[in-house]
């Protein structure tokens, strides 16, 4: 059974306030709160410069609770950066078994550079010694091993360019807009709203599975085109 459903939820509420308003705790804030991205990158605006050291993180930063960064010290993060369940090495774990075998004395750590508008999908890799972006996109498993450049949306094992953000943007646009809830998200305000998720969920469902779900009924219709 998980940890966090050992604890009671007063202690939870407990341990949120411990980490938000204090900054204490925060690993097993993480582990047994399980925030959500928008909370936890908050939590690093808070208190990253003086407990973890980050260089510095910028406005809306979304980060997932299992994402791994090794080396804070050398991490900058822009403005609106997400990043899933990815890595980001700011150093090379070789380092310490080939000093001791080869009886050298050798360094190898590099910045992680984030600018701003930059999304890192689940999985990601990122190396010592890469910026990122502006407006990039890395794709999910990508592994980025050189800089990624601005407006890039990259992908693959190593990470190289597969398109433009712009590109990618104009399709989602037109895909958005041929969705049967469509205009929902056009009324939408932000990545989420929670009085409309459950329409939104219905209407998916039926829209993937007809033979399953039913059809949403006296819902809000598509408005006509003009």
């Amino acid at each position: 059974m998980p940890l966090r459903a050992l604890i009671p939820r007063r202690m939870k509420s407990f341990l949120r306030w411990m980490a938000m308003e204090n900054g204490k705790w925060p690993e097993l804030y993480r582990k047994v709160c399980q925030p959500n991205g928008y909370e936890l990158g908050d939590f690093y605006r808070k208190f990253g410069r003086d407990g973890f050291k980050f260089v510095s993180i910028g406005d809306h930063f979304l980060c997932r609770p299992w994402t791994v960064i090794t080396d804070p010290s050398y991490t900058r993060i822009g403005n609106n950066v997400h990043l899933g369940a990815c890595y980001l090495y700011g150093h090379d774990g070789s380092i310490s078994m080939l000093n001791r075998a080869y009886g050298a004395r050798l360094d190898r750590v590099g910045k992680v550079d984030i600018r701003d508008n930059v999304f890192i999908g689940n999985w990601a890799l990122v190396m010592p010694g890469v910026t990122i972006g502006p407006n990039a996109v890395v794709a999910a498993g990508a592994v980025v091993t050189r800089d990624v450049a601005e407006g890039t949306v990259v992908a693959g094992v190593p990470a190289r360019a597969v398109g433009r953000v712009d590109d990618l943007v104009e399709k989602l646009v037109r895909d958005t807009d041929a969705y049967p809830w469509g205009h929902l998200i056009a009324q939408r305000e932000g990545a989420f709203d929670a009085e409309m998720e459950p329409l939104l969920v219905r209407m998916r469902q039926h829209f993937f599975y007809p033979e399953v779900f039913p059809p949403v009924k006296d819902e809000a219709a598509r408005p006509p085109k003009p």
